[in-house]
Protein backbone atom coordinates (compact mmCIF):
# COMPACT_ATOMS: atom_id res chain seq x y z
CA UNK A 1 0.00 0.00 0.00
CA UNK A 2 1.03 3.41 -0.95
CA UNK A 3 0.43 6.07 2.44
CA UNK A 4 1.58 9.32 3.47
CA UNK A 5 2.29 9.13 7.32
CA UNK A 6 1.13 13.11 8.29
CA UNK A 7 2.93 13.61 12.13
CA UNK A 8 5.84 10.59 12.53
CA UNK A 9 5.91 11.09 16.12
CA UNK A 10 5.04 8.65 18.64
CA UNK A 11 1.60 7.15 16.89
CA UNK A 12 2.77 8.10 13.58
CA UNK A 13 6.44 7.00 13.83
CA UNK A 14 5.49 3.84 15.06
CA UNK A 15 2.82 2.78 12.68
CA UNK A 16 5.51 3.75 10.19
CA UNK A 17 8.12 1.54 11.13
CA UNK A 18 6.15 -1.62 11.11
CA UNK A 19 4.26 -0.62 7.52
CA UNK A 20 8.00 0.12 5.77
CA UNK A 21 9.05 -3.23 7.33
CA UNK A 22 6.10 -5.30 5.74
CA UNK A 23 7.32 -3.37 2.93
CA UNK A 24 4.46 -0.78 2.49
CA UNK A 25 5.57 2.42 0.10
CA UNK A 26 5.28 4.66 3.37
CA UNK A 27 6.50 8.48 3.18
CA UNK A 28 6.46 10.49 6.42
CA UNK A 29 5.89 14.30 7.44
CA UNK A 30 6.93 16.37 9.94
CA UNK A 31 7.20 19.76 11.31
CA UNK A 32 10.59 19.05 13.38
CA UNK A 33 13.70 19.40 10.76
CA UNK A 34 15.87 17.55 13.01
CA UNK A 35 13.65 13.96 12.82
CA UNK A 36 12.94 14.29 9.57
CA UNK A 37 16.80 14.87 8.77
CA UNK A 38 17.63 11.85 11.18
CA UNK A 39 14.79 9.75 9.30
CA UNK A 40 16.42 10.67 5.86
CA UNK A 41 19.97 10.35 7.11
CA UNK A 42 19.98 7.29 9.18
CA UNK A 43 16.34 5.76 9.12
CA UNK A 44 13.27 5.26 11.47
CA UNK A 45 14.36 3.50 14.62
CA UNK A 46 11.89 1.36 16.87
CA UNK A 47 13.02 0.62 20.27
CA UNK A 48 11.61 -0.91 23.43
CA UNK A 49 10.04 -4.19 24.87
CA UNK A 50 7.87 -4.67 22.29
CA UNK A 51 10.60 -4.70 19.12
CA UNK A 52 14.05 -3.30 17.96
CA UNK A 53 14.77 -2.62 14.41
CA UNK A 54 15.94 0.22 11.96
CA UNK A 55 13.84 0.88 8.31
CA UNK A 56 15.13 3.14 5.76
CA UNK A 57 12.86 5.94 5.54
CA UNK A 58 11.69 8.92 3.36
CA UNK A 59 10.72 12.10 5.21
CA UNK A 60 9.84 15.71 3.93
CA UNK A 61 8.69 18.49 6.31
CA UNK A 62 5.38 20.15 5.06
CA UNK A 63 6.19 23.05 2.77
CA UNK A 64 8.76 20.33 0.56
CA UNK A 65 6.54 17.53 0.20
CA UNK A 66 6.00 15.90 -3.31
CA UNK A 67 3.25 14.32 -5.39
CA UNK A 68 -0.66 13.25 -4.26
CA UNK A 69 -1.77 10.04 -2.06
CA UNK A 70 -4.87 8.29 -2.02
CA UNK A 71 -4.33 7.69 1.77
CA UNK A 72 -3.26 10.10 4.26
CA UNK A 73 -3.30 9.37 7.88
CA UNK A 74 -3.02 12.43 10.12
CA UNK A 75 -1.43 11.93 13.47
CA UNK A 76 -0.76 14.97 14.39
CA UNK A 77 -1.79 16.31 17.96
CA UNK A 78 -5.41 17.43 17.87
CA UNK A 79 -4.53 20.92 18.44
CA UNK A 80 -2.50 20.99 15.11
CA UNK A 81 -5.54 19.06 13.36
CA UNK A 82 -6.78 22.52 11.57
CA UNK A 83 -3.62 23.45 9.69
CA UNK A 84 -2.46 19.81 9.35
CA UNK A 85 -5.22 18.89 7.17
CA UNK A 86 -4.91 22.32 5.18
CA UNK A 87 -1.28 21.42 4.37
CA UNK A 88 -2.17 18.10 3.53
CA UNK A 89 -4.83 18.90 1.17
CA UNK A 90 -2.86 19.35 -1.86
CA UNK A 91 -1.50 16.38 -1.44
CA UNK A 92 -4.46 14.36 -1.20
CA UNK A 93 -6.08 13.14 -4.06
CA UNK A 94 -9.26 13.18 -6.10
CA UNK A 95 -10.13 9.65 -4.66
CA UNK A 96 -8.15 9.63 -1.67
CA UNK A 97 -9.43 10.01 1.82
CA UNK A 98 -7.91 11.00 5.39
CA UNK A 99 -7.55 9.14 8.56
CA UNK A 100 -7.51 10.83 11.80
CA UNK A 101 -5.17 8.31 13.86
CA UNK A 102 -4.98 10.88 16.84
CA UNK A 103 -6.48 11.36 20.13
CA UNK A 104 -9.81 13.35 20.60
CA UNK A 105 -12.56 14.11 17.98
CA UNK A 106 -10.88 15.15 15.07
CA UNK A 107 -13.20 14.08 12.26
CA UNK A 108 -15.59 17.08 11.78
CA UNK A 109 -12.75 19.19 11.28
CA UNK A 110 -10.78 17.32 8.98
CA UNK A 111 -14.20 16.27 7.51
CA UNK A 112 -14.72 20.72 6.90
CA UNK A 113 -11.31 20.95 5.11
CA UNK A 114 -11.26 17.84 3.04
CA UNK A 115 -15.15 16.74 3.05
CA UNK A 116 -17.31 14.32 4.90
CA UNK A 117 -16.84 11.45 1.87
CA UNK A 118 -12.73 11.76 2.38
CA UNK A 119 -12.63 11.71 5.90
CA UNK A 120 -11.95 8.12 8.39
CA UNK A 121 -11.93 7.76 11.69
CA UNK A 122 -9.15 5.77 13.81
CA UNK A 123 -8.81 5.00 17.34
CA UNK A 124 -5.20 3.44 18.40
CA UNK A 125 -4.56 2.84 22.20
CA UNK A 126 -1.31 1.65 22.23
CA UNK A 127 1.73 2.96 23.93
CA UNK A 128 4.47 5.09 22.11
CA UNK A 129 7.11 8.31 22.99
CA UNK A 130 9.03 9.92 20.88
CA UNK A 131 12.86 9.49 22.17
CA UNK A 132 14.80 11.68 19.98
CA UNK A 133 15.21 12.73 16.24
CA UNK A 134 14.49 9.10 14.79
CA UNK A 135 13.97 7.13 17.22
CA UNK A 136 10.42 5.84 18.83
CA UNK A 137 9.79 3.54 21.78
CA UNK A 138 7.15 1.31 21.50
CA UNK A 139 6.26 0.52 25.21
CA UNK A 140 2.85 -1.36 24.49
CA UNK A 141 0.55 -3.45 22.23
CA UNK A 142 -3.24 -1.58 22.58
CA UNK A 143 -5.79 -1.31 20.81
CA UNK A 144 -5.97 -0.25 16.62
CA UNK A 145 -9.73 0.24 15.41
CA UNK A 146 -10.77 1.86 11.83
CA UNK A 147 -14.17 2.82 11.03
CA UNK A 148 -16.33 4.98 8.70
CA UNK A 149 -17.92 8.03 9.97
CA UNK A 150 -20.89 6.37 8.34
CA UNK A 151 -20.54 3.04 9.72
CA UNK A 152 -20.03 1.68 6.24
CA UNK A 153 -17.34 -1.19 5.46
CA UNK A 154 -15.51 0.12 2.28
CA UNK A 155 -13.19 -0.62 -0.28
CA UNK A 156 -11.17 1.92 1.39
CA UNK A 157 -11.74 0.72 4.91
CA UNK A 158 -10.79 -2.80 3.90
CA UNK A 159 -7.80 -2.27 2.20
CA UNK A 160 -6.14 0.51 4.99
CA UNK A 161 -7.53 -2.39 7.58
CA UNK A 162 -5.28 -5.55 5.56
CA UNK A 163 -2.49 -3.26 5.67
CA UNK A 164 -2.83 -2.22 10.05
CA UNK A 165 -2.60 -6.04 10.34
CA UNK A 166 1.08 -6.06 9.60
CA UNK A 167 1.26 -3.44 12.33
CA UNK A 168 -1.10 -5.22 14.74
CA UNK A 169 -2.35 -8.61 13.98
CA UNK A 170 -6.02 -7.63 16.32
CA UNK A 171 -6.81 -4.45 14.35
CA UNK A 172 -10.20 -4.58 14.22
CA UNK A 173 -12.79 -2.63 11.99
CA UNK A 174 -16.20 -0.97 13.82
CA UNK A 175 -19.12 0.26 13.03
CA UNK A 176 -19.26 2.25 15.88
CA UNK A 177 -16.08 4.66 16.13
CA UNK A 178 -17.46 7.45 17.77
CA UNK A 179 -18.37 4.82 20.63
CA UNK A 180 -14.76 3.49 21.16
CA UNK A 181 -13.34 7.82 20.31
CA UNK A 182 -15.90 8.62 23.39
CA UNK A 183 -14.51 6.12 25.29
CA UNK A 184 -11.49 7.02 24.80
CA UNK A 185 -12.44 10.36 26.06
CA UNK A 186 -13.56 9.19 29.33
CA UNK A 187 -10.07 6.89 29.81
CA UNK A 188 -8.47 9.70 28.47
CA UNK A 189 -9.95 11.74 31.27
CA UNK A 190 -8.40 10.10 33.89
CA UNK A 191 -5.31 10.00 32.66
CA UNK A 192 -5.59 14.11 32.39
CA UNK A 193 -6.03 13.84 36.20
CA UNK A 194 -3.17 11.09 36.76
CA UNK A 195 -0.87 13.79 34.46
CA UNK A 196 -1.48 16.54 37.04
CA UNK A 197 0.51 14.01 39.54
CA UNK A 198 4.43 12.97 38.81
CA UNK A 199 2.79 8.98 39.63
CA UNK A 200 2.54 6.63 36.76
CA UNK A 201 -0.67 5.62 35.36
CA UNK A 202 -0.93 2.59 36.96
CA UNK A 203 0.09 3.51 40.25
CA UNK A 204 -2.17 6.10 40.07
CA UNK A 205 -5.55 4.07 39.18
CA UNK A 206 -4.17 1.72 41.85
CA UNK A 207 -4.40 4.16 44.78
CA UNK A 208 -7.35 3.11 46.73
CA UNK A 209 -7.50 6.70 48.16
CA UNK A 210 -8.76 8.28 44.53
CA UNK A 211 -10.82 5.31 43.08
CA UNK A 212 -14.06 7.28 43.62
CA UNK A 213 -12.15 10.86 41.81
CA UNK A 214 -11.34 8.86 38.75
CA UNK A 215 -14.94 7.07 38.34
CA UNK A 216 -16.66 10.18 38.94
CA UNK A 217 -14.07 11.64 36.32
CA UNK A 218 -15.08 8.88 33.70
CA UNK A 219 -19.10 9.34 34.39
CA UNK A 220 -18.54 13.09 33.46
CA UNK A 221 -17.95 11.55 29.72
CA UNK A 222 -20.02 9.10 29.79
CA UNK A 223 -23.04 11.27 30.57
CA UNK A 224 -22.32 13.32 27.78
CA UNK A 225 -21.79 10.73 25.33
CA UNK A 226 -25.18 8.99 26.28
CA UNK A 227 -27.03 12.39 26.17
CA UNK A 228 -25.61 12.51 22.11
CA UNK A 229 -26.95 8.96 21.49
CA UNK A 230 -23.67 7.59 21.53
CA UNK A 231 -22.66 3.92 22.67
CA UNK A 232 -19.30 4.35 24.32
CA UNK A 233 -17.16 0.88 23.30
CA UNK A 234 -14.94 -0.47 25.91
CA UNK A 235 -11.21 -1.73 25.14
CA UNK A 236 -7.66 -2.73 27.24
CA UNK A 237 -9.64 -3.26 30.69
CA UNK A 238 -11.89 0.56 30.38
CA UNK A 239 -15.06 -0.98 30.15
CA UNK A 240 -17.64 1.99 30.33
CA UNK A 241 -20.48 0.11 31.32
CA UNK A 242 -18.90 -0.35 34.41
CA UNK A 243 -18.92 3.44 35.19
CA UNK A 244 -22.62 3.92 34.25
CA UNK A 245 -25.19 5.01 37.06
CA UNK A 246 -26.50 2.34 39.78
CA UNK A 247 -23.34 0.04 38.51
CA UNK A 248 -22.37 -2.20 41.06
CA UNK A 249 -19.44 -0.57 42.92
CA UNK A 250 -17.27 -3.71 42.46
CA UNK A 251 -17.66 -4.12 39.02
CA UNK A 252 -16.08 -0.10 38.54
CA UNK A 253 -13.57 -1.44 40.41
CA UNK A 254 -12.88 -4.29 38.71
CA UNK A 255 -12.90 -2.26 35.41
CA UNK A 256 -9.55 -0.45 37.54
CA UNK A 257 -8.20 -3.16 38.54
CA UNK A 258 -7.84 -4.54 34.67
CA UNK A 259 -6.90 -0.97 33.94
CA UNK A 260 -4.00 -0.98 36.43
CA UNK A 261 -3.08 -4.48 35.34
CA UNK A 262 -2.97 -3.29 30.91
CA UNK A 263 -0.81 -0.29 32.29
CA UNK A 264 2.01 -2.34 34.57
CA UNK A 265 2.61 -3.94 31.35
CA UNK A 266 3.76 -1.24 29.19
CA UNK A 267 7.22 0.36 29.26
CA UNK A 268 5.34 3.15 28.96
CA UNK A 269 4.72 3.99 32.32
CA UNK A 270 3.35 7.42 32.05
CA UNK A 271 0.73 9.64 29.92
CA UNK A 272 2.18 11.38 26.72
CA UNK A 273 0.16 14.23 28.28
CA UNK A 274 2.34 13.89 31.68
CA UNK A 275 5.43 13.87 28.96
CA UNK A 276 4.57 16.62 27.50
CA UNK A 277 4.34 19.21 30.87
CA UNK A 278 7.11 16.64 32.80
CA UNK A 279 9.89 16.35 29.70
CA UNK A 280 8.82 18.07 26.39
CA UNK A 281 7.80 21.51 27.93
CA UNK A 282 5.12 22.52 25.79
CA UNK A 283 1.03 22.34 25.46
CA UNK A 284 -0.78 19.39 26.00
CA UNK A 285 -3.75 17.87 24.15
CA UNK A 286 -6.19 19.39 26.72
CA UNK A 287 -8.10 20.51 23.74
CA UNK A 288 -9.37 16.88 23.16
CA UNK A 289 -11.48 17.78 26.68
CA UNK A 290 -12.97 20.80 25.68
CA UNK A 291 -15.62 19.12 23.67
CA UNK A 292 -16.97 17.09 26.79
CA UNK A 293 -17.33 20.64 28.21
CA UNK A 294 -19.44 22.54 25.64
CA UNK A 295 -21.60 19.06 24.47
CA UNK A 296 -22.36 18.73 28.11
CA UNK A 297 -23.97 22.10 28.24
CA UNK A 298 -25.71 21.60 24.79
CA UNK A 299 -27.19 18.38 26.45
CA UNK A 300 -27.92 19.94 30.12
CA UNK A 301 -25.26 17.78 31.26
CA UNK A 302 -22.70 19.13 34.18
CA UNK A 303 -19.20 18.69 33.76
CA UNK A 304 -17.54 20.35 36.55
CA UNK A 305 -14.66 17.77 37.48
CA UNK A 306 -13.76 17.62 33.55
CA UNK A 307 -14.05 21.55 33.64
CA UNK A 308 -11.52 21.77 36.43
CA UNK A 309 -8.87 19.03 35.14
CA UNK A 310 -8.47 21.26 32.14
CA UNK A 311 -7.82 24.53 34.24
CA UNK A 312 -5.46 22.68 36.13
CA UNK A 313 -3.73 21.43 32.99
CA UNK A 314 -3.52 24.95 31.90
CA UNK A 315 -1.71 26.46 35.29
CA UNK A 316 0.96 23.48 34.35
CA UNK A 317 1.50 24.07 31.28
CA UNK A 318 2.16 28.06 32.27
CA UNK A 319 4.24 26.74 34.87
CA UNK A 320 1.78 28.39 37.38
CA UNK A 321 1.69 24.98 39.45
CA UNK A 322 3.68 21.77 39.68
CA UNK A 323 2.67 18.47 39.23
CA UNK A 324 1.91 16.62 42.66
CA UNK A 325 -0.46 14.58 44.24
CA UNK A 326 -2.03 17.96 46.02
CA UNK A 327 -3.64 18.39 42.71
CA UNK A 328 -5.73 14.77 42.88
CA UNK A 329 -6.86 16.22 46.41
CA UNK A 330 -8.06 19.56 45.31
CA UNK A 331 -10.54 17.57 42.47
CA UNK A 332 -11.09 14.98 45.45
CA UNK A 333 -12.41 17.79 47.22
CA UNK A 334 -15.07 18.48 44.59
CA UNK A 335 -17.10 14.68 44.82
Amino acid sequence: MRLLIWGAGAIGGTIAGYLIRAGHDVTLVDTAADHVAALNDSGLSITGPIDEFTVAATAFTPENVPGQYETILLCVKSQHTTNAARALKPHLADDGYVVSVQNGHNEATIAGIVGEARTMGAFVNFGADYIAPGTIMFGGRGAVVLGEIDGQRTPHIEALHKALLDFDENAIITDNIFGYLWGKTAYGAILFATALTNESIADCLDDPDYRDLYIAIAQEALRVARAKGITPEAFNGFNPHAFAPGVDPAVSQQSLDEMVAFNRQSAKSHSGIWRDIAVRKRPTEVVIMEPVVTEGRAHGVSTPLTQRIIALIRELERGEREQSMENLALLKAML
